[in-house]
């Protein structure tokens, strides 16, 4: 018997290697190399289609934003002018005890201050210049007493909004007469566009360089607050009840089904809902925070009661098994464990309902709040409107001034979006626990 170690037993078996490789041939061949190298060059394609994708939307995103931006900077803004006062000359009496009365501007008005400042207009900036300032030019000028009823014995300089027609002129558009004057006034140094702080104070008005947007944010404000109160509490219970307790019938199945399309119901179906129930029951609340937020509540709801339940089905076995197993109750089980475990997942939901809600529109145009609003509102059921419903509104002017205020105001409604989603993100990552 041949020892295998030998070296000719090992020859022996190189040789039968070799004529089997030989007999079996080469593995990689040029058909294989071929079909190997079309198929590195569809995955490189692959790739570069995905990362043109997302390049060309990254792109647009940028466009879109610039675009906005830049045109929303000049709706920060509004043309002023130059306009010095001496009040100890004017034969305004008031005083301090009288200019912190909640009639005070009608006090100034009945004195005479509107004739005051167009007074004071015709002697800086002449008949012509004069007569292109606003008409509630003085209600500015009764702000700052207000403010400081130490003016009234000494003169100021004050910086008085011009008529749209003259903010045309100064931004190179408008009949060649008014731009001849906001040319020469700016000239002087009496007409500049300056930072204009009450945009983020006052209302809606008739003229763009006296619209504000804080009726619509405070509007917008308190539907959400409405809109989440009555969506999210219920929407969580709903999840758990139909994930936890609900027996699984044909009467289950079906409110499932109904939750499902829900979710995807056009939006101004629940106006027609709010009109036809809320509307109803509360005719007085029209146009009213309370019955825009039960509108967009009923909305927000099933987007909830869905990210919830996927939370709960995410939550493992092995807690509610432990759970019960150290002799916690069922309740026990799903409030002190399942929630807390779910509740990342719920706020998800609620995030993405909530941001859909801030941007409707639809649902709030068939229950009034499709109305000029001079005022803030005072509370859940005072007349107001909505940031997006005001974008709508300016959009539809005709005044070219106001396509810089929408643009204003576009910016106000996604700063104010991004501050809602930071802080349900913050909580949601507080309430995140691992297992």
């Amino acid at each position: 018997m041949t020892d295998p170690t030998t070296p000719s037993a090992t020859a022996a078996a190189e040789a039968n290697a070799s004529d089997r490789a030989s007999s079996v041939g080469p593995t990689r061949t040029p058909e294989f190399e071929k079909r190997l190298a079309k198929r590195y060059r569809k995955e490189r394609n692959f790739k570069r289609m995905g990362q043109g994708a997302i390049a060309f939307s990254v792109g647009v995103l940028i466009f879109l934003l610039a675009n906005m931006f830049i045109n929303g900077i000049g709706g920060f803004q509004r043309a002023e002018l130059e306009v010095p006062i001496d009040f100890s000359q004017s034969g305004i009496a008031a005083d301090e005890a009288t200019l912190s009365t909640p009639t005070a501007l009608q006090t100034l008005e009945a004195q005479g201050l509107a004739d005051v400042v167009q007074f004071y207009a015709e002697e800086e900036l002449g008949e012509e210049g004069a007569a292109e300032l606003s008409r509630e030019a003085w209600r500015d000028v009764a702000l700052a007493l207000t403010k400081d009823p130490s003016l009234l014995s000494q003169s100021g300089t004050f910086y008085l909004p011009a008529s749209s027609d003259l903010a045309a002129g100064l931004a190179g558009e408008g009949s060649p007469e008014m731009q001849a004057l906001a040319s020469d006034l700016a000239a002087k140094g009496k007409l500049a566009e300056n930072w204009d702080e009450g945009f983020l104070a006052r209302s809606d008005a008739t003229s763009p360089q006296a619209a504000g947007i804080w009726g619509a944010l405070k509007g917008s404000i308190l539907t959400m607050i409405v809109t989440f109160v009555l969506a999210f509490p219920i929407g969580v219970l709903a999840a758990l009840y139909l994930e936890e307790y609900a027996p699984k019938n044909r009467w289950t199945d079906l409110i499932e089904v109904s939750i499902n399309n829900l979710a995807a119901v056009p939006s101004i179906i629940f106006g027609l809902l709010g009109l036809a129930v809320f509307l109803w029951l509360f005719p007085n609340l029209r146009s009213a925070p309370l019955i825009g937020g039960m509108t967009l509540a009923l909305m927000t709801m099933p987007v909830i009661v869905i990210s919830g339940r996927n939370a709960i089905k995410a939550v493992p076995p092995s807690i509610r098994d432990g759970a019960l197993a150290v002799g916690a109750s069922p309740v026990q089980v799903v409030f002190h464990h399942v929630l807390p475990l779910a509740m990342p997942g719920m706020l998800t939901g609620t995030i993405i309902g909530m941001a859909r809600a801030l941007g409707e529109t639809a649902p709030l145009l068939l229950i009034g709040m499709r109305a000029f609003v001079a005022t803030p509102p005072d509370g859940f059921t005072s007349a107001s409107t909505v940031l997006p419903m005001q974008i709508f509104l300016w959009s539809d002017e005709i005044d070219r001034g106001f396509v810089e205020r929408t643009s204003a105001a576009i910016i106000v409604l996604l700063l104010f979006l991004m501050l809602m989603n930071g802080v349900a993100i913050y909580l949601r990552n507080k309430f995140e626990k691992t297992w």
